[in-house]
């Protein structure tokens, strides 16, 4: 008799561990699973976990702001990109700017100009360019706020005559890429500096690439 309910309850926990499978499994890969144990369960189970988070920053990058001597004529808050250097400098007055080091456009994806804040976002959505679509087709045409979105934490949106320029400073969630020529042209910084620069800046803000 007890070696009986000892083998019911076996095969009652292996399916309902099957059944949660199953429900889990679909948000990952199509598959089809047969449990023969629970043992067998755990070990398809356990696979899943790791698939669904080891990609996930878990810190916001590297803080690379300065305060450095800088010499320029602009009003306090400006910002100066320099593509050769790969930096961000933020005009502070007095001789002095806020430096960030930044990814820049990579070959043929470069570009000088004046622009401004057009507006801000936290925790941005982003829609891939139509043209950038056309160069990429397996890209989405949509990803939505979090950990895997490539505008990171926070966005400032460039404008030029009341029209989006579709260039950006944003954060990343791979924090390793910044500081090389490795965009379309938008300027990329750790999630730990874009924060901190997000809330200093305000719409209407002059930025000059150079």
């Amino acid at each position: 008799m007890h070696s009986t309910l000892t083998s019911l309850l076996r095969i009652t926990l292996a399916g309902l561990l099957a059944a949660a499978l199953l429900v889990v499994l679909p948000t990952v890969a199509h598959a089809t699973v047969t449990a023969k144990s629970p043992g067998a369960v755990m070990q398809l189970i356990q696979p899943v976990a790791v698939v669904e988070t080891k990609k996930v920053p878990r810190t916001h990058g590297q803080t690379t702001k300065q305060i450095v001597d800088y010499a320029s004529n602009e009003p306090v808050g400006t910002m100066i990109v320099s593509n050769a250097d790969r930096t961000l400098h933020v005009v502070l007055g007095n001789g002095k700017a806020a430096r960030y080091e930044v990814s820049v456009g990579r070959d043929g994806f470069l570009w000088t100009g004046t622009t401004y804040v057009g507006r801000k976002a936290e925790w941005p959505a982003w829609r891939p360019p139509a043209e950038m679509r056309k160069r990429q087709p397996d890209l989405p045409t949509y990803v939505p706020p979090g950990p895997y979105n490539p505008l990171g934490a926070r966005a400032i949106y460039l404008y030029q005559n009341g029209n989006d320029t579709l260039y950006r400073i944003h954060g990343t969630n791979n924090a390793a890429t910044v500081g090389g020529f490795e965009t379309s042209g938008c300027f990329r910084l750790s999630n730990a500096d874009v924060l901190e620069l997000f809330s200093k800046v305000k719409t209407g803000t002059k930025v000059i690439v150079r």
